[in-house]
């Protein structure tokens, strides 16, 4: 409550004013206590004060919330102390689940707001604040990302990052996690943050940036900061996804999943293939194998992961006590934007869409893996418009 002065508190409560009643209170006083008795009848229905938890029912968790802010604020104890027939006011230190620094004035004044009218807890327009509201409004202004197919990969490699357990999942905590290039669940979809536009000031002094969020069902959004941030917070299943970790991908110790010894190889397809064959010098398949790499294109021709066609090993590049699995996500999130988008038909007519072929040059790839060496690799993403490794934002 450091960052909101009471003054303005008490002007912006006056919105909420409703004609003074006989007693003498003011409106802001009359809504102070409508909200407490609220509180109150829920301990007489309950047994036991509001509490905070994922497991609590969401009324339950406003209550404890705006027990809080009453709690906190002197002038709303003196005013309720003659009503406090339950020591509700004299209670332990208040817990409070969300930050205060990430809630805005508008969440906390409908905290303390109340329902003067309306007594049922049921009732849910106790529980629709002024940023729900904003925030439903933001969802609905969705539309339609014309350049999805741009993302789709990213999404795609995303999710095979958390199945193999590249990436992680973690309870979104701080403001500062958003940042251009960030994955995040909300809503039970995945976003990505594509753009973050200047930084500016709000009337109350806070700092916001205006972001592109691209959702991977299609659509996008020119979402405020703070309102992504609110809605991680008070979305339950909300969670920031990790960047890939390498993890020791060279070491003197075999941990599970690494092989002694093995070759990253490069290969070019020698489909005929019309697209195949017009950018030949472009395409190319990157694997990573612990035995021969003969053997392994050895049935190429009839393999749809090869594009049915024989390949030609370009380059190859033998390396020692290697996470293969972990090597090879490096590669596809490195060069996920530059991902062949093609579809074959296999030797039974189905169709398939080969998803580990790049349209990268040679000499990218050779400083890809000079980077995972030397171990500067998660500096850098590849910019198919430059062809070339540039430093992330």
């Amino acid at each position: 409550m450091s960052d909101l002065d009471l003054d303005e508190l008490r002007d912006e409560l006056a919105e909420f004013a409703q004609p003074e009643k006989k007693s003498g209170r003011s409106p802001r006083e009359e809504r102070i206590i409508a909200g407490f008795e609220e509180i109150q009848r829920f301990v007489e229905k309950h047994g036991h004060p509001p509490q905070h938890g994922e497991d609590k029912d969401i009324f339950e968790r406003l209550y404890a919330v705006r027990l809080d802010r009453l709690r906190a604020l002197e002038e709303c104890r003196s005013l309720l102390a003659p009503l406090d027939r339950q020591g509700l006011l004299a209670g332990a230190e208040p817990t409070v689940a969300e930050p205060v620094e990430t809630m805005d004035d508008d969440e906390l004044l409908a905290e303390l707001e109340g329902a003067a009218g309306a007594a049922d807890i049921t009732d849910l327009r106790h529980v629709r604040t002024a940023a729900d509201k904003r925030a439903a409004d933001e969802i609905a202004d969705r539309t339609a990302c014309e350049e999805f197919d741009t993302f789709k990969p990213l999404f795609e490699q995303v999710k095979k990052d958390l199945a193999s357990g590249a990436r992680q999942t973690r309870r979104f905590q701080t403001m500062a996690e958003i940042k251009k290039g960030e994955f995040f669940i909300v809503g039970g979809q995945i976003a990505y943050v594509a753009e973050v536009g200047d930084e500016f000031m709000t009337e109350y002094e806070r700092r916001d940036s205006r972001l592109r969020v691209i959702y991977d069902n299609g659509t996008e959004s020119d979402v405020l900061l703070r309102s992504l941030q609110r809605a991680l917070h008070r979305d339950l299943a909300g969670r920031r996804i990790t960047d890939p970790t390498a993890g020791p991908l060279f070491g003197d110790k075999l941990e599970d999943g690494d092989i002694e010894s093995g070759t990253i190889y490069v290969l070019r397809s020698l489909s005929n293939h019309p697209f195949v064959a017009e950018h030949r010098e472009l395409v190319h398949k990157i694997g990573v194998t612990g035995g021969k790499v003969a053997a392994r294109i050895a049935n190429a021709a009839n393999d749809a992961t090869y594009l049915l066609a024989d390949v030609e090993v370009i380059a190859t590049y033998k390396l020692a006590d290697i996470n293969r699995t972990k090597l090879e996500s490096i590669f596809h999130r490195i060069f996920a934007p530059a991902q062949l988008d093609l579809t074959i038909q296999d030797r039974f007519g189905h169709p398939v869409h080969p998803r580990e072929w790049f349209l990268v040059p040679l000499y990218v790839i050779d400083e890809a893996v000079k980077r995972i060496q030397d171990g500067s690799i998660t500096d850098v993403v590849y910019d198919p418009s430059k062809a070339k490794l540039v430093t992330r934002n």
